[in-house]
This record gives structure tokens, C-alpha cells and sequence, in this order.
């Protein structure tokens, strides 16, 4: 047996801490994927019934949850957090910056006193929420729970 403070031991110290140093941000991830996984859960039921319901305003009154899921979103998926609520958050501030409440808003039939400038605003954030990119980024969002915390999204 080796003795504290003997050359073996005084070799070994350096070895154990870098191994030390490499392992603990590893057991974080654990936990953030635990968190994670946990607040998908939680907020399963909410989010099938506020996007099931067929609603136009069905991702913006999502918003809080995408945020919360996004505060505890491992960092492999923080991108595809970013895209999808930054896209609602752009809708539901064009929406509210032209008056609409984003319940009410038909595109075919815009709000009298809309104009055709907030028309556009809101025309070009609803596309971007539309878009490809937003598309694959919830999809991605959805393949995750699945594959991770072993539950979508929804229900």
C-alpha cells in the first residue's frame, strides 16, 4: 500500500482531479436533462389542449410554456428553442403592436383600421413562424422529447 504523501500518491493527485474536473459537468447534465424531461412532462396536457383546439392563437397563448421549456432546454436543443420562440414572440409583437388580438386576427378579413403596413408586419412574422425553418426547429424539439424524456411534446 502506498502511503499519503509518497511520490505514487503525489502523482496520482493530478490524475484524480482532471478526472474530477472531465466527470462533474457530466453529472449536470444529467440533472438538466432530468429538469428538462420533468417540464416536458408537466406541461404535456396543457400544450395538447392548447394545440389541439384548432385555435389561430394557439402558439402564442403556448408562449410561457415554450419559455419555461426553453430556461430548462439542454444545450443540444437551445438553437431550436430560439427559433421557435422568437418566431412567436415576433408574431405575437406585431399582432399587439397593430391593436389585433391574436385570437380575433383573420388574415382574409383583417381589422378595419388595420393598415397596410402592419398588415405587412404581421403578414412577415406569420411567415417566418410558418417557415421551413420554424417547422423542423419544433419538429426537432419534438423528436427530442421523444427520443430523450421518452414522451412528445404533445399528446
Amino acid at each position: 500500500m502506498t502511503a499519503p504523501g509518497t511520490p505514487a500518491t503525489r502523482r496520482l493527485r493530478p490524475v484524480a482531479a482532471v478526472v474530477a474536473l472531465v466527470l462533474l459537468p457530466l453529472a449536470g447534465c444529467g440533472d438538466q436533462q432530468d429538469q428538462y424531461c420533468s417540464a416536458v412532462s408537466d406541461h404535456q396536457r396543457e400544450l395538447t389542449d392548447l394545440t389541439t383546439g384548432g385555435d389561430s392563437d394557439a402558439l402564442i397563448r403556448a408562449l410561457p410554456i415554450f419559455e419555461d421549456l426553453q430556461s430548462k432546454a439542454p444545450g443540444d436543443i437551445t438553437d431550436d428553442w430560439q427559433q421557435l420562440v422568437s418566431r412567436v414572440k415576433a408574431l405575437d409583437a406585431a399582432l399587439r403592436a397593430a391593436g389585433v388580438d391574436p385570437a380575433d386576427y383573420d388574415r382574409a378579413h383583417p381589422p378595419a383600421g388595420l393598415d397596410a403596413e402592419e398588415r405587412t408586419r404581421i403578414d412577415a412574422a406569420a411567415r417566418e413562424l410558418g417557415s421551413g425553418t420554424t417547422v423542423a426547429a419544433l419538429q426537432a424539439l419534438d423528436q427530442e422529447a421523444r427520443d430523450v424524456c421518452h414522451t412528445p411534446l404533445t399528446m
